[in-house]
C-alpha cells in the first residue's frame, strides 16, 4: 500500500471513532485496550442487534397492553324478503377490560321490524354491565399472562444484552493482548536480528583482519539467520492478530474495519490499565458474580416467566364459572339513573355459564409440564451458578500465580542478559566463543519471550476475570 494511503486511512480511522481517546494519540498511530473498548461499546453489530432486541421487547410490551384497550364494536343488520320488513338491528358498544377478568360494557340496541327474536326488546335500550369470571379466570388469564411475562421479558433484554457485551468484550480483550504479545514478541526478534547483523559484521571484518577464524563467520552467520527466519514467523503472527483483533472493530453505518499494521500497541502497555479501578477481591467478586452476573438474571426473569406460566395452566383445573349483568334503560341513554330497581327485580339481564372437564386430562398434563419446566430452569440455574463461582476462583488462582510467575521471569531475564553481557566481555578478551555467545543469547531470548507471555496472560486473566463474575460491560 502506498504511504500516502497508509497515512490517509489511518487518520480516516481516527477520525470515525473520534468518540473515544483514539484521536489523542492519533499521532503516535497507537491502540491501547480502553480505546478498544469504547470501539466495540459504539459500533459493534453484536451491540446493536442487542439493543435492537430490546427496542423490539418494548413492541412486544406495547402489543401485550393492547389487550386492555377498550374497544369500540358496533353491529349493524338488516333483512328483508318479499316485500316484508323482517328486522333491523343497530347495535354500538364499548367494553373495558380490568385487570382481574372483569369487563365492563355498556351499549346501545335498537331493534325495528315485524318478525323480532321474542327475547329481544324493540325498538331503542340502553344498558351497563359487567363480565365477572368466578372461578377459571379470576386470579390469571392469558391476557394478563402474556402482559407480564412481555414485562419480563423486556427486563430481560437488558440483561441479556450485558451478557452478549459481556462475552464480547472478553473476546475482544483476548483478541487485543493477542496482538500486543506478537507485537512486543517481534519488536523483541528485531532487536535480535539487529545486535546479530552488528555483530556479523565486526565478525567478517574480524576475520577478514586476520583476527578471527573463518568458522566464527559462520557461527555468527548462522544465529543471524536463525533470528531472521524467527523475525519472519512473529512478523506473520503479528499480522495475523491484528486481522484478528479487526473483526472486533467496526465504524459507523455498520462498515467493518481492518487495522493497518502501521497502527501499534501503546507505548505504556504494561501500565495502561488501572488496577485501582478493578475488582480483584476474590470474595466481592463472587458475591458480584452471585447477585449481578447477568447470565444468573436471565435465569431469574426465566423463572418467573415460568411461575406465571404455572398460574395459568392452573386455571385449567378450575371450573369455568362466568356471571353477565346487565342494567337496562329505555332510549339511548346506556346508563340509566332514572326509576333505578333493585339489582334483581326490573330493568335486568343475566347470564350464568357454567363449565368443567370431568377428567381435567388437559389440565392436569399441561400444570405437571409446567412444575417441570420450573424444576429444570432451577437446575440449570444452580449449575449456572457453580461453573461462574468456578469461573471466577481459578482466573483468581492463576492471577496471582502469574502475577509471582512474572516477578521471578523478570529476574530469570535480568541475570540472563548478565550472562550475556559478562560472555560478551570474555569473547573480546579472547576468553570465550561466539556459540557460548550465542547460546546465551538464545536463553536470554527465549527469558524475554516468556516475560511477555506472561505479562499478557496477566492481563487476559484480568479481563477472564472481570468477565466471569460479569463485569465486563
Amino acid at each position: 500500500m502506498p504511504s500516502f494511503t497508509v497515512r490517509f486511512t489511518v487518520i480516516l480511522f481516527f477520525v470515525l471513532i473520534s468518540k473515544t481517546t483514539i484521536w489523542a494519540q492519533y499521532s503516535e498511530k497507537t491502540l491501547n485496550a480502553g480505546q478498544v473498548i469504547e470501539i466495540v461499546r459504539t459500533y459493534h453489530p453484536v451491540v446493536l442487534q442487542a439493543q435492537w432486541n430490546i427496542e423490539a421487547s418494548k413492541a412486544d410490551l406495547t402489543i401485550a397492553r393492547g389487550s386492555f384497550d377498550p374497544l369500540f364494536e358496533t353491529y349493524l343488520a338488516k333483512k328483508t324478503f318479499d316485500g316484508t320488513n323482517y328486522y333491523h338491528q343497530t347495535s354500538p358498544s364499548i367494553t373495558i377490560p380490568t385487570w382481574y377478568g372483569i369487563e365492563i360494557y355498556s351499549g346501545i340496541d335498537n331493534y325495528t321490524g315485524n318478525y323480532l327474536d321474542p327475547t329481544k326488546s324493540k325498538n331503542k335500550t340502553g344498558y351497563f354491565g359487567i363480565s365477572i369470571p368466578l372461578a377459571k379466570d379470576l386470579l390469571m388469564d392469558n391476557r394478563r399472562a402474556t402482559l407480564k411475562q412481555a414485562k419480563i421479558m423486556n427486563t430481560m433484554a437488558f440483561a441479556e444484552q450485558k451478557a452478549e457485551i459481556n462475552i464480547l468484550l472478553l473476546n475482544t480483550m483476548e483478541a487485543y493482548w493477542t496482538w500486543v504479545k506478537s507485537y512486543q514478541l517481534l519488536q523483541i526478534i528485531n532487536e535480535g536480528v539487529r545486535i546479530n547483523e552488528t555483530r556479523f559484521e565486526l565478525v567478517k571484518k574480524s576475520f577478514l583482519n586476520g583476527e578471527k577464524a573463518a568458522i566464527d563467520t559462520v557461527e555468527a552467520l548462522t544465529q543471524l539467520q536463525s533470528f531472521q527466519n524467527q523475525q519472519q514467523q512473529y512478523w506473520l503472527e503479528f499480522q495475523n492478530s491484528g486481522l484478528q483483533l479487526s473483526s472486533f472493530l467496526w465504524q459507523e453505518n455498520n462498515q467493518p474495519y481492518l487495522l493497518p499494521s502501521e497502527v501499534t500497541p501503546a507505548a505504556n502497555w504494561e501500565n495502561e490499565i488501572d488496577l485501582q479501578s478493578l475488582d480483584l477481591n476474590l470474595a466481592s467478586l463472587l458475591a458480584a458474580g452471585e447477585n449481578a452476573h447477568p447470565a444468573l438474571r436471565i435465569y431469574d426473569f426465566k423463572l418467573e416467566m415460568l411461575e406465571i406460566n404455572k398460574k395459568l395452566k392452573f386455571q385449567k383445573l378450575l371450573p369455568k364459572a362466568d356471571f353477565n349483568y346487565n342494567l337496562l334503560g329505555k332510549g339511548y341513554n346506556p346508563f340509566p339513573v332514572n326509576d333505578i330497581s333493585p339489582l334483581f327485580q326490573n330493568n335486568y339481564q343475566y347470564g350464568f355459564k357454567f363449565a368443567l372437564p370431568l377428567r381435567l386430562s388437559e389440565g392436569r398434563g399441561e400444570y405437571r409440564n409446567a412444575k417441570i419446566k420450573i424444576e429444570q430452569a432451577t437446575m440449570a440455574q444452580t449449575q449456572k451458578r457453580l461453573e461462574i463461582s468456578i469461573k471466577i476462583k481459578s482466573y483468581f488462582n492463576e492471577l496471582n500465580t502469574v502475577k509471582q510467575q512474572i516477578a521471578i521471569q523478570e529476574q530469570n531475564a535480568t541475570n540472563y542478559q548478565r550472562l550475556v553481557d559478562a560472555e560478551e566481555v570474555r569473547f573480546q578478551n579472547g576468553e570465550s566463543s561466539l556459540f557460548l555467545i550465542n547460546s546465551r543469547e538464545n536463553k536470554f531470548l527465549e527469558a524475554k519471550q516468556k516475560l511477555i507471555s506472561l505479562k499478557t496472560t496477566y492481563f487476559k486473566t484480568i479481563y477472564a476475570l472481570q468477565a466471569s463474575a460479569g463485569q465486563l460491560q
